[in-house]
């Protein structure tokens, strides 16, 4: 388990809904085929992502469960636990059905604004209390909080029960810092899509994508061409992708991603409040830019 390697392409997966806004399994089963088809490396389940703020503890674990069963052991599972009362994520932990995962990816606290060591103490309890490595998520684009380098160090130097961050501040130096400074146990994978050659070409160990729940085996390709040192024609084939991935996030995630899903008729396009589909304008856009791409 301290060993447990993390990298490549992970994939945060959708939460599709029906028209009634109950959770569409049929829909969910055929994008995890679908993804797992297109050569991703693990799954990520209940992120942000999956619209989990809007879930209740009841259809998470339903969630967690069925894709469990459904990926039957195919890929290693990561899912989403975290929380901004440091009790109840411990809690929450030690009480959920955790069978078929490798991981716990665990946000950084949002709202109440902790200071670092604050973060720290938060973090030093979840691993302490977690039967599963924990894969530190820094996204202060949500979370108002920037888990910093010194301190996602020290908690890489606390336990090796820390695999790794899911690193989307979008700075990339401070990304290199945390890649220069970490032990060997530890990885920092982008968290940004945009992001995944230029980190890659840092040192970073991968990407968890949400451009990959409907084109994965092209996030696979800038992914497997990095690894083999082509930077270059990675970042040729990133530049691809950027101008759709742009759009992915002009009206927020995952909104853009279940437009996309919907347009290539994997999923309805429903999100529950507060929470809406994308503009009509981005929706053509979307429409537009994957036109372009499949053409090409």
């Amino acid at each position: 388990m301290a060993n447990l390697k993390i990298d490549g392409l992970g994939v945060a997966l959708i939460t599709p809904f029906k028209e009634d806004l109950f959770i569409d399994y049929e829909a969910l089963g055929n994008i995890i085929e679908h993804i797992i088809k297109g050569g991703v490396d693990y799954i990520v389940v209940l992120g942000t992502t999956a619209e989990t703020p809007t879930l209740t503890l009841e259809e998470k674990n339903e969630l967690a469960g069925f894709v469990n069963r459904k990926v039957n052991g195919r890929l290693p599972l990561v899912l989403g636990i975290g929380g901004n009362n440091t009790a109840s994520v411990v809690n929450d932990i030690l009480t959920r059905n955790l069978e078929g995962y490798s991981a716990i990816l665990s946000v950084a606290p949002y709202y109440n604004k902790p200071t670092q060591e604050g973060l720290y103490l938060h973090f030093a309890s979840i691993v302490e209390a977690s039967p599963l490595p924990i894969l530190l998520y820094n996204v202060p684009g949500r979370t108002g909080v920037n888990l910093s380098p010194r301190t996602t160090l020290r908690l890489a130097a606390l336990s090796d029960k820390f695999c790794g961050v899911k690193e989307a501040s979008g700075d990339l130096t401070q990304a290199k810092e945390i890649i220069d400074g970490a032990p060997s146990h530890f990885h920092v994978l982008s968290g940004n899509d945009s992001d995944t050659a230029a980190l890659m070409k840092v040192g970073s160990s991968g990407v968890i994508s949400v451009l990959a729940n409907a084109f994965p085996e092209k996030m696979k390709k800038i992914v497997d061409l990095c690894k083999e040192g082509k930077f270059d024609e990675a970042m040729e084939n990133q530049k691809k992708l950027n101008t759709l991935i742009g759009s992915l996030f002009e009206d927020g995630n995952p909104a853009g991603i279940k437009a996309m899903l919907h347009h290539l008729g994997m999923a309805e396009n429903f999100l529950r409040l507060p929470l809406v589909p994308v503009s009509k304008n981005l929706e053509s856009k979307i429409k537009k830019e994957i036109s372009l791409l499949t053409d090409g």
